[in-house]
Protein backbone atom coordinates (compact mmCIF):
# COMPACT_ATOMS: atom_id res chain seq x y z
CA UNK A 1 0.00 0.00 0.00
CA UNK A 2 1.45 3.38 -1.03
CA UNK A 3 1.96 6.02 1.64
CA UNK A 4 -0.62 8.79 1.60
CA UNK A 5 0.85 12.09 0.32
CA UNK A 6 1.28 14.77 2.94
CA UNK A 7 0.98 18.55 2.74
CA UNK A 8 3.04 20.90 4.93
CA UNK A 9 1.71 24.29 6.06
CA UNK A 10 4.68 26.40 7.22
CA UNK A 11 3.89 29.67 9.02
CA UNK A 12 6.67 32.18 9.64
CA UNK A 13 6.51 35.38 11.71
CA UNK A 14 8.80 37.64 9.65
CA UNK A 15 8.76 40.62 12.07
CA UNK A 16 10.22 38.79 15.11
CA UNK A 17 13.88 39.44 15.90
CA UNK A 18 16.32 40.28 13.17
CA UNK A 19 15.21 37.70 10.61
CA UNK A 20 11.89 36.27 11.83
CA UNK A 21 10.90 33.11 13.65
CA UNK A 22 8.97 29.93 12.91
CA UNK A 23 5.42 30.06 14.27
CA UNK A 24 4.04 26.68 13.21
CA UNK A 25 4.71 23.88 10.76
CA UNK A 26 1.83 21.45 10.42
CA UNK A 27 1.62 18.31 8.30
CA UNK A 28 -1.74 17.12 7.04
CA UNK A 29 -2.73 14.00 5.13
CA UNK A 30 -5.15 15.63 2.70
CA UNK A 31 -4.94 18.88 0.80
CA UNK A 32 -7.16 21.67 2.12
CA UNK A 33 -8.34 25.04 0.85
CA UNK A 34 -8.98 26.39 4.38
CA UNK A 35 -6.67 26.29 7.39
CA UNK A 36 -7.68 27.92 10.66
CA UNK A 37 -4.85 29.18 12.89
CA UNK A 38 -5.05 29.80 16.62
CA UNK A 39 -3.32 32.92 18.07
CA UNK A 40 -1.59 33.94 14.85
CA UNK A 41 0.99 36.74 15.05
CA UNK A 42 0.20 40.13 13.47
CA UNK A 43 2.14 39.28 10.29
CA UNK A 44 2.53 35.86 8.67
CA UNK A 45 4.36 34.45 5.70
CA UNK A 46 2.76 31.15 4.70
CA UNK A 47 4.08 28.44 2.41
CA UNK A 48 2.22 25.28 1.53
CA UNK A 49 4.30 22.46 0.10
CA UNK A 50 3.78 18.89 -0.92
CA UNK A 51 5.82 16.23 0.86
CA UNK A 52 8.36 16.31 -2.00
CA UNK A 53 8.94 20.04 -1.19
CA UNK A 54 7.08 21.27 -4.30
CA UNK A 55 5.54 24.69 -3.59
CA UNK A 56 1.74 24.63 -3.80
CA UNK A 57 0.78 28.09 -2.50
CA UNK A 58 2.28 31.10 -0.73
CA UNK A 59 1.27 34.30 1.03
CA UNK A 60 3.98 36.80 1.99
CA UNK A 61 3.77 39.28 4.89
CA UNK A 62 0.03 38.78 5.43
CA UNK A 63 -1.00 41.47 7.90
CA UNK A 64 -3.68 40.96 10.53
CA UNK A 65 -7.14 42.11 9.47
CA UNK A 66 -8.69 42.22 12.98
CA UNK A 67 -7.96 41.42 16.63
CA UNK A 68 -9.41 37.90 16.89
CA UNK A 69 -8.35 34.55 18.35
CA UNK A 70 -8.61 32.69 15.04
CA UNK A 71 -7.16 33.37 11.60
CA UNK A 72 -8.57 31.76 8.48
CA UNK A 73 -6.05 31.09 5.72
CA UNK A 74 -7.68 30.56 2.33
CA UNK A 75 -5.88 28.97 -0.58
CA UNK A 76 -6.90 30.46 -3.91
CA UNK A 77 -4.89 28.56 -6.54
CA UNK A 78 -1.26 29.37 -5.62
CA UNK A 79 -2.06 32.31 -3.30
CA UNK A 80 -2.85 32.38 0.43
CA UNK A 81 -5.31 34.99 1.74
CA UNK A 82 -5.61 35.91 5.44
CA UNK A 83 -8.85 36.69 7.28
CA UNK A 84 -8.92 37.16 11.06
CA UNK A 85 -12.27 35.85 12.28
CA UNK A 86 -14.62 34.90 15.05
CA UNK A 87 -15.58 31.39 13.90
CA UNK A 88 -19.15 30.56 12.93
CA UNK A 89 -20.93 27.26 12.36
CA UNK A 90 -19.43 27.25 8.84
CA UNK A 91 -15.96 26.84 10.39
CA UNK A 92 -16.83 23.71 12.36
CA UNK A 93 -14.91 20.61 11.16
CA UNK A 94 -12.15 22.69 9.54
CA UNK A 95 -8.53 22.02 10.40
CA UNK A 96 -6.92 24.21 13.08
CA UNK A 97 -3.16 24.78 13.19
CA UNK A 98 -1.87 25.52 16.69
CA UNK A 99 1.33 27.44 17.52
CA UNK A 100 4.16 24.94 17.21
CA UNK A 101 2.50 22.84 14.53
CA UNK A 102 -0.11 20.48 15.98
CA UNK A 103 -3.14 20.24 13.68
CA UNK A 104 -6.61 19.51 15.06
CA UNK A 105 -10.20 19.76 13.93
CA UNK A 106 -12.51 22.50 15.21
CA UNK A 107 -15.46 20.71 16.82
CA UNK A 108 -17.24 23.49 18.73
CA UNK A 109 -17.05 27.26 19.03
CA UNK A 110 -18.92 29.82 21.11
CA UNK A 111 -18.16 33.47 21.89
CA UNK A 112 -19.90 36.27 23.74
CA UNK A 113 -21.58 38.91 21.59
CA UNK A 114 -19.07 41.50 22.83
CA UNK A 115 -16.12 39.14 22.16
CA UNK A 116 -15.08 39.32 25.82
CA UNK A 117 -14.94 35.54 26.16
CA UNK A 118 -14.98 32.39 24.07
CA UNK A 119 -14.97 28.63 24.45
CA UNK A 120 -13.95 26.08 21.90
CA UNK A 121 -13.15 22.42 21.42
CA UNK A 122 -10.76 20.76 19.03
CA UNK A 123 -10.08 17.14 18.31
CA UNK A 124 -6.49 15.92 18.01
CA UNK A 125 -5.61 12.59 16.43
CA UNK A 126 -2.27 10.96 15.75
CA UNK A 127 -1.37 7.81 13.86
CA UNK A 128 2.06 6.38 13.10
Amino acid sequence: MAAQPMEVWDLWYPKAGATGIAFARGRIADSTQVMLVHAAPPVLTVTVRQDDNQLVAMGKDLASTDDTPITRLLRREDQIIRQDIWPTLDDIDHLVLLPGGEVGILKQWWHAADHSEWRWQIELYNHR
